[in-house]
C-alpha cells in the first residue's frame, strides 16, 4: 500500500501530536449507506486492530480492515477550519 501525504498535512499532524488514526466509518447518505474514512489526532473508542507506519515524520495508524487499499492519501484543508481528510485509492468512500 503507498501512502501519501501532503505537507501541509503533515505539519498538521506534528502540531497535533504526532500521529492521525484512520479509520473506516459507515454514514447515511442519499437513502442509502456509505462507508467513508474517518481521520482523527486520537484513537476512536471502540477500535482494536491498528497497524501503524511512519511517513515523512508522523505516524499513521491504520485500522486493519483498510490494508486491502491500494493507497491511502491524507489531504490538508484549511476551510471552515483546518482539517485533514483521508482518501481510499482516491476516493472520499471505501470501494
Amino acid at each position: 500500500m503507498r501512502v501519501k501525504a501532503s505537507p501541509e498535512a503533515v505539519r498538521l499532524v506534528q502540531e497535533r501530536g504526532g500521529r492521525l488514526y484512520v479509520r473506516a466509518e459507515r454514514a447515511r447518505c442519499c437513502g442509502g449507506a456509505l462507508t467513508l474514512l474517518d481521520a482523527n489526532f486520537t484513537p476512536p473508542s471502540g477500535q482494536r486492530d491498528w497497524i501503524g507506519s511512519d511517513i515523512t515524520g508522523i505516524r499513521l495508524v491504520l485500522a486493519s480492515s483498510l490494508l486491502a487499499a491500494q493507497e491511502i492519501s491524507v489531504l490538508f484543508h484549511r476551510l471552515p477550519r483546518r482539517h485533514l481528510t483521508a482518501l481510499w485509492n482516491g476516493c472520499a468512500w471505501v470501494g
